[in-house]
């Protein structure tokens, strides 16, 4: 498992046991935050999943496509349980509810990282994914530029985040970027199979 996959199950581990209803919705939210925090504040994305602007907010499509269903992927068997659920007054609504079944291993985390991760579990541990929509569909940011701009279900450009308030420079930032996907595109070291 590479590196991008392993931070994804422990960030998985570790928002299933920090916070409270964490179903499909919100995880996406949570690593959306975790990737988009560390870009603004380093050039790169903590885990680089890809996300996209669906109807509910932004979605890291792959993984979603990987686990929406409730299987379980191969290399993540015996660590996660996902339990597929309805709701008896909308039968059409289908949701996966996200279990660990273990600790997370957070040495794969820098520190900045893991204090990201703990001040998102903090500040949405008692959140609904429906909660989080309002603060992820707020006017001017990466889900709302995309949707004007590109149209619904298009990619989600981390450097449409970078502002005034980020710790890096656009240019910096682009940089970056450009040097962490080619890392990735190069060596084959994505979060999703």
């Amino acid at each position: 498992m590479n590196i991008y996959r392993r931070k994804l199950l422990n960030a998985i581990l570790f928002f299933a046991r920090n916070t409270k209803r964490v179903n499909l919705g919100k995880l996406s939210k949570l690593l959306y935050f975790l990737d988009f925090t560390h870009f603004n504040e380093t050039g790169y994305p903590s885990i680089g999943l890809m996300y996209y602007a669906f109807d509910k907010g932004p979605v890291p499509r792959d993984f979603w496509l990987e686990i929406r269903d409730a299987n379980v992927p191969e290399d993540f068997k015996g660590k996660i349980r996902l339990i597929r659920r309805t709701d008896d007054f909308a039968p059409s609504y289908k949701e996966v509810e996200i279990h660990a079944l273990g600790k997370p291993d957070l040495s794969v985390f820098t520190p900045r990282e893991t204090k990201i991760l703990e001040n998102l579990a903090f500040m949405y541990k008692e959140a609904t994914a429906n909660d989080m929509s309002e603060i992820t569909h707020l006017p001017k940011r990466p889900w709302d530029i995309t949707i004007r701009e590109k149209g619904k279900n298009k990619p989600i450009d981390y450097l449409v985040s970078i502002s005034e308030e980020s710790a890096v420079s656009l240019d910096h930032a682009t940089d970056t970027l450009k040097e962490h996907l080619e890392v990735v595109h190069n060596f084959g070291i994505t979060p999703t199979k």
